[in-house]
């Protein structure tokens, strides 16, 4: 019997020090959305350091991927990969910066050190457009295909939960869950575009 109260207790404890997954959806009223952005912010507790730097490339005319999330602070390189070059630039509020015409790798990458979307063009090149999603946190996730995005790994606590998909109209609203070790939590939001 103390064999099994003990297991019994070893399972609980495990499992609170799991992290917590938000499994969420982007509709658009038709079907799910493709490389929507979902992002949960903590709150009443500090953001950890971006943990990674990021890669928007330049290949056949076009920026791969199309859409980037990454969190403030991350430095962004912008390597072209074509045989041509490419002027890569932004003047939206988030983040302004040009990359003069280049070929290869700029020395030095770009830091997104402010939430917001940018909007990247390449002045050579009209076709050329992606976007960038720099949000306040290390939880975010694109969505695939089907709409569908897991953010993994959470602590426990409360979160802010909100969403961005390509050319919506207006901001879906924000939804406030709190979440505890190893628990699995249903968010959707609906888009109009």
């Amino acid at each position: 019997m103390r064999l099994v109260i003990v297991l019994a207790i070893i399972l609980t404890v495990s499992a609170s020090l799991l992290g917590a997954t938000i499994d969420a959806v982007v509709l658009d009223g038709r079907s799910g959305v493709h490389d929507a952005v979902v992002y949960a912010v903590p709150e009443g507790r500090p953001v950890p350091p971006p943990r990674r730097a990021a890669v928007m490339e330049q290949k056949n005319r076009a920026f791969i991927p199309h859409v980037l999330a990454v969190q403030t602070g991350t430095a962004v390189r912008f390597p072209n990969l074509d045989d041509v070059q490419h002027h890569v630039y932004s003047f939206s509020p988030a983040k302004t910066f040009q990359l003069p015409l280049y070929k290869g790798s700029p020395p030095n990458p770009v830091i997104f050190d402010k939430a917001g979307v940018v909007t990247l063009g390449c002045n050579i090149h009209d076709q050329m457009s992606a976007v960038i999603v720099v949000v306040d946190t290390p939880y975010f996730e694109k969505t695939a295909a089907n709409g569908r995005a897991s953010l993994h790994d959470l602590e426990p606590g409360r979160y802010t939960v909100r969403a961005w998909a390509p050319e919506m109209r207006g901001e879906p609203a924000a939804q406030t869950i709190t979440v505890t070790g190893g628990e699995r939590v249903e968010v959707s939001f609906n888009v109009r575009r």
